[in-house]
């Protein structure tokens, strides 16, 4: 009985003893990798929606009446300057172009005799005048009809690609009736839209980023040949807030075509931009967050905001400071206040093995 006594009151004080211990920290077991924010000059690519035109693009129209009597190229032709695309029944010109020929012929022999008159003094001088009236409008008419006639020739009036046909062969065909389309793609105009603020920048920066830019087309394949901004429109959009600019590109190959679209890219220099991994972030309720390191190894979450977004990177806007230490790896092993242990690497290492687009 005495010992059954003794046991109890042992177990008791053992007890007793626990519940007095403090309660042990927790701490991560594992070592954790820490990084720092790294300051520095790069560069951040912007996309603009674009729509692409060529340089020129007219519609071909008809200058005379008649029937279509000849169509001598096809639809996508690329055709040079002067060179003929179709022909008006010219019968009815021609005939017009006769008869005032022969309107010429008979006020210039009218115009010779009566110089001869003149000079005999059997008329007078006004009527030599009349005659040579008479003969200047017979030859104005004339020029009249040829200039009618050589209407009927439809002709290109650049080099260009032809593009649909609106009329056929036998049509009748009005004077201002649409033929056909015409696009000079020698070099394209791409036009895109920029938000009034980045405008703004645009101008105070002098617009050195935005001189050169890139294209990137409808397949996802950027344009080998850069364009420059050249053009900027006078007023922004009141429902938008957007201010259209243009930027050329050349065109030697001949891939880009009007009507097409795609993105222009251009490159905005950043200075003293602070950076950081995309990993080192979570994300709670639409806000990014990291975990800081502090002084006695514990982790703590921390606010950031965003200015803008790389490959594989941030650019801290609010938040961070280039002398925090980031937790970079093993963000879901770790809570508040947790106590790490942690194998620190240098910034530099750390984004050039993210293939940084810097300068």
């Amino acid at each position: 009985m005495n010992r059954i006594l003794m046991i109890t009151g042992l177990l008791a004080v053992l007890g007793y003893t626990s519940c007095k211990s403090p309660q042990k920290e927790k701490e991560v077991e594992t070592t954790l990798l820490v990084t720092s924010p790294l300051k520095m000059d790069t560069s951040i690519t912007k996309q603009y929606v674009s729509q692409i035109r060529s340089i020129r693009h007219i519609e071909v129209r008809a200058l005379e009446k008649g029937y279509l009597q000849k169509i001598y190229v096809d639809e996508g032709q690329f055709v040079r300057k002067g060179q003929l695309l179709f022909q008006i029944m010219p019968t009815m010109y021609q005939v017009d172009m006769q008869k005032a020929q022969a309107e010429v012929k008979f006020e210039e022999i009218e115009y010779q005799n009566t110089k001869k008159l003149t000079d005999e003094n059997v008329v007078s001088p006004n009527e030599l005048a009349l005659a040579k009236a008479k003969l200047d409008k017979s030859k104005a008419e004339l020029a009249l009809t040829q200039v009618h006639l050589q209407f009927t020739e439809v002709r290109a009036p650049f080099d260009g690609i032809i593009d649909r046909f609106q009329v056929r062969q036998g049509s009748l065909i009005n004077d201002g009736d649409l033929m056909t389309t015409l696009s000079d793609n020698s070099q394209m105009w791409v036009y895109f839209n920029v938000p009034e603020a980045e405008y703004l920048d645009y101008k105070t920066r002098m617009g050195k980023e935005y001189s050169s830019v890139r294209l990137l087309m409808a397949n996802g394949q950027e344009f080998k040949y850069p364009g420059k901004v050249e053009t900027i429109e006078a007023d922004f959009d009141n429902e938008t807030g957007n201010i259209p600019f243009r930027a050329t590109f050349p065109n030697p190959d001949g891939l880009l075509r009007h009507g097409e679209t795609g993105n222009i890219l251009v490159d905005v220099p950043v200075k003293n931009a602070i950076v950081i991994p995309q990993k080192a972030t979570y994300e709670v309720l639409d806000k990014k967050y990291v975990y800081v390191v502090d002084k006695e190894n514990r982790v703590h979450a921390k606010e950031i905001t965003i200015s803008a977004e790389m490959p594989d990177l941030y650019i801290i806007k609010s938040g961070l400071s280039e002398n925090d230490k980031v937790l970079l790896e093993g963000l879901r092993k770790v809570k508040e206040n947790d106590k790490i242990t942690y194998t620190f690497k240098e910034p530099g290492t750390v984004i050039n093995q993210l293939r940084l687009p810097a300068e």
